[in-house]
């Protein structure tokens, strides 16, 4: 594929590297926002969150060290070219998380902004990353391959996990973040099953 040309049906490396910028760039943010207000959200960054929270190591050292265990079910059955991408996408959000933590500062009036912004961005961010063949890693490489196996939707596949990581946050945190947290995480899984679908979107 050619720097700045290819296919209708593919990305060039260019657009490849802007999107990937742009949907970490985006999910990144999202964490500032629940950081802000001690929120959590589902899937492995949920759990990266919970971690962080606990044993004060910082988000994007749990996060990029918890998807270590994906990429050989993301070789297996998505092939190397979706493998890479992900590794490449899930290194730059821990990277991008740490120059945040950093350099910005949220103050957040209330927890329901905090998710809604959180949900508003993550959501947009990952359908950048899911439309240019790649995932933060975690649940979502499981939502892809079944949504493109089963036809299920990738936003309810992570859902339903999102469901079990806040039956388990009810005993760990105060019953205004659980809720607050599964509001955003619910806006970001409908931005996605509204937004991300095959056969509006068959570039790779």
């Amino acid at each position: 594929m050619l720097l700045l040309s290819a296919p209708p049906d593919q990305h060039t490396k260019l657009e490849d590297a802007l999107a990937f910028v742009t949907g970490t760039g985006l999910v990144a943010l999202s964490v500032q926002f629940l950081q802000a207000s001690g929120l959590i959200t589902g899937q492995i960054a949920g759990l990266s969150l919970v971690l962080s929270y606990v044993s004060g190591w910082s988000f994007g050292l749990v996060f990029f060290l918890l998807n270590l265990p994906f990429y050989g079910f993301a070789l297996a059955r998505m092939g190397w070219r979706f493998t890479v991408k992900t590794f490449l996408a899930v290194a730059l959000l821990s990277g991008l998380t740490e120059l945040m933590s950093r350099f910005v500062t949220l103050d957040v009036s209330h927890p329901a902004l905090a998710a809604l912004f959180a949900g508003i961005t993550a959501g947009t961010g990952l359908l950048v990353l899911f439309r240019h063949g790649a995932t933060l890693g975690g649940v979502g490489i499981l939502a892809l391959y079944i949504q493109d196996k089963a036809g299920i939707r990738a936003g309810i596949i992570q859902l339903g996990f999102d469901l079990i990581v806040f039956v388990v946050a009810v005993f760990i945190f105060p019953a205004p973040v659980v809720a607050w947290s599964l509001a955003g995480a619910v806006l970001l899984n409908l931005l996605i099953t509204m937004n991300h679908r095959r056969d509006r979107y068959i570039a790779q």
